[in-house]
């Protein structure tokens, strides 16, 4: 997804399906990712500003994502 003017990225998000029914959006923070088509994820509140629609982060370091890698601040 490419977000609203002035900004200009790649940002990555995913198709979620929760548990409830609902299917979602999701951004996925931090630098490279792990998931594929069948990962399960956890989701948490909190949208992206800049992009239209998308409500909700996945949280790194439970389930299938995994932290990322050689990060140095912000670990526990």
């Amino acid at each position: 997804i490419t977000p609203k003017k002035p900004n200009s990225a790649l940002r990555k998000v995913a198709r979620v399906r929760l548990t409830s029914g609902f299917e979602i959006t999701a951004y996925i923070p931090g630098i490279g990712h792990n998931l594929q088509e069948h990962s399960v994820v956890l989701v948490r509140g909190g949208r992206v500003k800049d992009l239209p629609g998308v409500r909700y982060h996945i949280v790194r370091g439970t389930l299938d994502a995994v932290g990322v890698k050689d990060r140095q601040q912000g670990r526990s």
